[in-house]
């Protein structure tokens, strides 16, 4: 299993005073001196952390493979960059962070358009997904090399039943009236979709990634599905390291992860 590490809280640290600290690029070294096998990074239509400055420097040095999250609006800079692989993800300025996957049957000739430019200039390309057949099938139909299963209601129902989230004022709505019961039920459901997809992706030759709100708590159900063969995972992680560092919840991420 790899691990892809996304750095992009460290970014939203150096935007909230914008004076240039911390910098980005140690972070690449530490993460690849810790047993991570990828950076992975989000370049929003709005710049909202990572600047195009800084995404050129991550390309350009950083000692692992780049994978770039990006929307359709800033495929100009993703083709000049040329990172090792390019992930399709769906951005509304309004949301905290990428919620839900790609709707790939709406956007299908626009995703198809973006996934033959991306690979003229030889970038891998990943679209990242929600967990269902029907969307796997149409990222084959697309061109893509790879789908990133989205696993953030997944993580937000084992939050709910298994964190005290539910006294605090980050209780995901929709889950606020399940029974401990109806949310075990969801979890156990959520799962079943996940594999599924992956098992069917995979057997379609498609590589399969997953990522969002995996931490260190809840990433042990996601390993255990074979098909899986990278995770993508960064705000627990840069969490964590505010208090043992980030080497070293680089590392602990990295022992689960790899076994």
């Amino acid at each position: 299993m790899r691990l892809g590490i996304n750095i992009d809280h460290i970014a939203v640290l150096k935007a909230a005073r914008k004076v240039g600290d911390p910098d980005i690029l140690p972070a690449l070294h530490i993460a690849a001196l810790s047993s991570a096998d990828q950076i992975t990074i989000h370049l929003r239509e709005d710049r909202r952390h990572i600047t195009d400055y800084d995404a050129r420097r991550v390309v350009k040095y950083s000692p692992l493979p780049v994978n770039l999250e990006c929307a359709f609006e800033v495929l100009d800079i993703v083709c000049e960059l040329r990172p090792h692989r390019a992930t399709l993800v769906p951005e509304r300025r309004e949301e905290v962070t990428t919620e839900g996957g790609l709707d790939v049957e709406t956007h299908f000739q626009r995703v198809k358009g973006a996934v033959e430019r991306l690979k003229e200039k030889e970038i891998a390309v990943s679209l990242f997904i929600e967990p269902r057949k029907a969307a796997a099938d149409l990222a084959l139909r697309a061109g893509a090399d790879m789908v990133e299963l989205h696993t953030g209601r997944f993580a937000n129902l084992y939050a709910a039943l298994r964190t005290n989230i539910s006294h605090a004022p980050y209780m995901p709505v929709e889950f606020a009236a399940y029974s401990r019961e109806s949310l075990a039920n969801e979890i156990a459901a959520e799962i079943a979709k996940i594999r599924k997809t992956a098992v069917f992706a995979a057997e379609e030759g498609l590589k399969v990634a997953a990522g969002h709100g995996l931490n260190y708590q809840n990433v042990s159900e996601i390993l255990q599905i074979a098909e899986i063969e990278e995770l993508n995972i960064g705000q627990s992680i840069i969490a964590r390291s505010i208090w043992i560092g980030f080497e070293e919840a680089v590392r602990e991420m990295a022992r689960l992860v790899k076994g």
